[in-house]
């Protein structure tokens, strides 16, 4: 049994191998516009008591997917690599050289990218669980209402969890039972490594509310990637307490308001692409009147102004400063940064973002921001990223 003492950092390991048999590259297929390593990257950096993800892989694409959105690499030697291996040794492998960033670690957060699920807040309640239980391991689960059953002795079907010679029960009268959610296992790393299993003691139970499915088959992936699109994935979202402090919206304009090209005429008179829906996001926004809604640009530009004119909001240009402008416009405002939500999509926004209450940008973002971001948000600029902000800001009660 654990001691009630304060725990040391806790540190997430993401094993995801090239080789997959059912479904081929399966750890950088797509569901609802991120890769699966990439959603289990960002609801481990979104976890509060995590102090650092790192992705064990033996797939050169994997590491390149898993370090675009903030992971640590770890080379997974074939050996522990291939389809006979456990998950235990790879997790085993990847501590060893976890302590030599982090020597003080005392809790592992073990993720799999077959859950798409997953989210930052589940991950930090399924190590309270642990906390709060003074367990040695804690495990997500799902509560499961089915009738079960097995085979007896005579071959015939014979009840688990209720009585088939009986009168039929309710299914909401059945004993509870749960069934592991397969996303996450947190540990103790010293009761880990002793047992050499993630189950290496007092398990305590954590239920989530994900959709029962795991990722196995291609219709595995299909049926995520469609529920992931219907409005009611949180993954790679933020908690309402985390928008609710926030009360102005700030964008870049050229990879947010725009997909980053530009087409120049023989007079050299630029033109850019942008999204209706991104213009009808950004109106509603604006009439809920809930927030101040900021265009800031590092260059001056009249597409910038005529854009912003049509929108009908505030812009500033020709700005390298970004921090001292907006600290300025802050205290013009009567804002804080704490109540700044920024979109940005390049090294130039890295300071805002950071500085901010909520720092975002697009999928497609310059790599060296990505990391830096609390919410990825799983669309393109111009290709209606602000308007995915837009609803979900609306959609807060």
């Amino acid at each position: 049994m654990a001691s009630p003492t304060r725990p040391g950092p806790a540190v997430a390991i993401l094993l995801a191998r090239g080789g997959s048999k059912g479904i081929p590259g399966k750890n950088l297929k797509p569901v609802g516009g991120l890769s699966l390593v990439a959603r289990s990257v960002v609801a481990a950096r979104q976890a509060r008591s995590v102090a650092a993800i790192y992705v064990s892989t033996d797939d050169a694409r994997i590491a390149a997917e898993a370090e675009r959105y903030g992971a640590r690499v770890i080379d997974r030697p074939a050996a522990i690599a291939d389809d006979t291996a456990t998950s235990e040794s790879g997790w085993l492998h990847a501590l060893g050289l976890i302590r030599a960033d982090h020597p003080a670690v005392s809790r592992l957060v073990l993720l799999q990218c077959t859950s798409p699920f997953t989210t930052g807040a589940d991950i930090d309640g399924c190590l309270a669980a642990m906390e709060d239980r003074q367990a040695a391991c804690a495990v997500t689960v799902i509560e499961d209402h089915s009738f079960l059953w097995t085979s007896g002795p005579d071959g015939f079907g014979k009840g688990i969890n209720h009585d088939e010679a009986g009168q039929r029960q309710r299914r909401q009268d059945l004993p509870p039972t749960w069934r592991e959610s397969g996303a996450i296992y947190c540990v103790r790393v010293a009761d880990f490594e002793r047992v050499g299993r993630r189950f290496c003691g007092p398990v305590a139970l954590y239920p989530v509310a994900h959709p029962p499915v795991e990722i196995d088959t291609p219709l595995d992936l299909r049926l995520c990637d469609m529920i992931a699109r219907s409005g009611e994935d949180q993954t790679t979202g933020v908690a309402d307490a985390r928008l609710r402090p926030l009360k102005a919206l700030v964008m870049d304009f050229d990879g947010v308001h725009t997909d980053d090209t530009a087409s120049v005429d023989e007079n050299g008179i630029e033109s850019v692409t942008v999204s209706r829906s991104d213009g009808m996001g950004l109106e509603l926004l604006k009439k809920s009147g809930r927030f101040r809604l900021l265009i800031l640009s590092k260059e001056r530009n009249p597409v910038v102004s005529r854009r912003a004119e049509k929108l009908g909001l505030e812009c500033l240009q020709a700005r390298e400063d970004k921090l001292a402008v907006l600290d300025e416009w802050l205290s013009g405002n009567g804002l804080s940064w704490e109540e700044v939500l920024y979109v940005g999509n390049d090294i130039n926004d890295a300071g805002p973002m950071q500085r901010a209450g909520l720092g975002a940008c697009p999928r497609d973002a310059h790599p060296s921001v990505v990391p830096l971001a609390g919410w990825v948000v799983p669309v393109d600029g111009g290709k209606g990223v602000l308007r995915a902000i837009a609803d979900r800001l609306l959609a807060l009660a």
